[in-house]
């Protein structure tokens, strides 16, 4: 792995903590906790942001995926779907469940990290359909369930034949509907992408077999082909020593508020026709507006003129946008009950329009937002974002990461276990058991300091 896939690697895994560790105070993670404590055996996994619990390997890698994808604050990979979250919460609980003598260490995580990247890159690569946002099936339910697949075979070092088979299963147990967008279902996608992918490796390395040609394209047989009607895969040769990841190519995007990736185009292009609109008037002054004209691309589940609930805010062209023009910012505190239901908010999305350019296509990297205001007296302000920051293209920096790294885990974690986590991921190449990294949701802080600083001799000072 080069420098840039180790960074880029562990700017991901920092991240989809940091966001599971906030998404552990949402009401859909309370509830797939309490149904997985029922069923948890065999605990020995951590859970986020609960110290003391621990469930079964696969049901902490279903409610850590839940907790990951509960507020849509997850990061983003193009072709389109959440990477870290189908992968990160199975390799975490994966390594808890292995002896002690057979620890991975952290760059062996770091490997099977970007193995099941690869995998969920490759496969929506091979298919031009999964270029474009999603209308029918949703990807990390589908490429994610057998990312998180080839990641813990990696982890568990199955042998090639089982790497296959497990694959093999993953597809058997892959695919949710996107008609479960902006619901508390949602999140359960990456959920069971985690889970379903680790179960597919833990039965595979038991001898479970699954049909070896499963990512071919078979006429008159549909195995992958059956999520995409587009899918042509291509032979790839055996990766060597020099093999160039995708990663190393293709960045990520990461979200600066808690919403679906579309909404931060909108959300800047309103910020930025409202600096204009106050030079104009003085203030912000909803009364001088006649209509918010918006320019979005077609997407029928994004597009919600009235959201009655926080998923549904959260994939609203209309509601993002007349959040940021009427606060100034997007932020957690937007989605709640008393903010989407306020009467001045409601106000702002009777003015909306909507309008579908033939140039903005519904597509990550192509796309743009575009928010303007018609005046009562004539005027029109436009404000226009082509690419937001947190975007692959203008990826945040790494003060704006660990800013919102420290925020999210600041909901349920003190600040020095916080600063614990950041130093174990900015060192986990250099760590000999990555299971530590599992353990930060709920080891105490001095043990995780002290056990990195004892693996670098370095003194406790």
């Amino acid at each position: 792995m080069s420098p840039t896939v180790r960074q880029r690697s562990k700017r991901m895994i920092l991240d989809s903590i940091g966001v599971g560790l906030v998404g552990s105070t949402t009401p859909v993670f309370d509830i797939a906790l309490r149904y997985c404590r029922l069923y948890s055996s065999v605990a020995v996994s951590s859970v986020y942001g609960k110290p003391g619990v621990k469930l079964s390997p696969t049901l902490a890698a279903f409610t850590n995926g839940v907790a990951t994808h509960s507020m849509d604050f997850d990061d983003t990979w193009h072709p389109a779907t959440h990477p870290s979250g189908a992968i990160l919460p199975a390799l975490l609980a994966a390594s808890q469940m292995l002896p002690p003598n057979t620890k991975p260490n952290g760059l062996d995580f770091l490997l099977a990290f970007n193995v099941g990247l690869e995998v969920q890159g490759r496969l929506m690569h091979f298919s031009t359909e999964a270029h474009d946002i999603p209308k029918r099936f949703h990807p990390p339910s589908v490429v994610g369930t057998l990312g998180s697949a080839a990641a813990t075979a990696k982890l568990l070092s199955l042998s090639s034949a089982q790497c296959c088979h497990a694959l093999g299963i993953a597809a058997s147990l892959a695919g949710a509907p996107m008609a479960n967008a902006a619901t508390q279902a949602k999140p359960l996608h990456v959920g069971n992408a985690t889970r379903l992918g680790l179960e597919a490796a833990l039965l595979a390395g038991r001898g479970m077999e699954a049909n070896p040609l499963i990512l071919d394209d078979i006429p008159g047989c549909s195995g992958f082909s059956a999520f995409y009607s587009v899918y042509q895969p291509k032979p790839l040769s055996a990766p060597g020593e020099h093999h160039e990841f995708l990663l190393e190519k293709q960045d990520i995007a990461f979200k600066r508020f808690p919403a679906h990736l579309g909404m931060h185009w909108v959300v800047d292009a309103a910020l930025s026709v409202r600096n204009l609109f106050i030079n104009y008037a003085g203030s912000f002054s909803p009364s001088l507006i006649r209509t918010i004209m918006l320019k979005i691309p077609v997407s029928k589940y994004i597009n919600r003129p009235f959201p009655s609930s926080e998923h549904q805010a959260r994939h609203s062209f209309q509601f993002n946008a007349c959040a940021a023009l009427l606060d100034g910012e997007v932020g957690l505190g937007s989605f709640s009950e008393s903010s989407i239901h306020r009467q001045e908010l409601r106000e702002l999305l009777d003015k909306v329009v909507v309008e579908h350019p033939e140039d903005n296509v519904a597509n990550f990297d192509k796309m743009y937002g575009e928010v303007a205001l018609l005046l009562h007296s004539g005027d029109v302000l436009t404000g226009k974002c082509d690419t937001f920051y947190g975007h692959w293209r203008k990826p945040l920096s790494k003060e704006s990461l660990l800013k919102k790294f420290r925020s999210n885990a600041s909901h349920v974690l003190p600040e020095e276990k916080i600063e614990a986590i950041i130093t174990l991921v900015d060192n986990l190449e250099n760590l000999s058991d990555s299971s530590q990294l599992a353990c930060t949701s709920g080891a105490p802080t001095t043990s995780l300091q002290e056990k990195f600083l004892h693996q670098q001799h370095i003194p406790n000072t």
